[in-house]
């Protein structure tokens, strides 16, 4: 099996992992001013199972952290991964973490 490529895919506003030509998983977002607003984030059931999500979630939050913004994760996979991820709590604004459990 090929290795996963991740990339951001702005014109459809979501983050993708690739294995050879198929989308094997993806996180949406919204664009705001100050933050990406994660939305949803979906493993393709033929490649769950395989740590994808992790994969693709670390690389989204690596991406918001470059830009310099904040992470706003109403997508609950993206909320659980920053709550197991300690290194990324900060990219969630104060006023979201009560909301978000973080």
């Amino acid at each position: 099996m090929p290795e996963p490529e991740i990339r951001d895919n702005p014109s459809a506003h979501r983050f993708e992992l690739k294995i050879g030509d198929k989308v094997a998983a993806y996180a949406e977002y919204n664009v705001l001013s100050h933050a990406l607003l994660f939305t949803h984030t979906e493993v393709l059931p033929e490649f769950e199972g395989a740590g994808h999500g992790s994969r693709l979630a670390k690389f989204a939050l690596d991406a918001v952290r470059s830009r310099g913004l904040k992470a706003i994760p109403a997508c609950q996979f993206i909320a659980g991964y920053i709550r197991k991820h300690a290194e990324y709590h900060d990219l969630v604004a104060d006023e979201h973490r009560r909301a978000y459990h973080i």
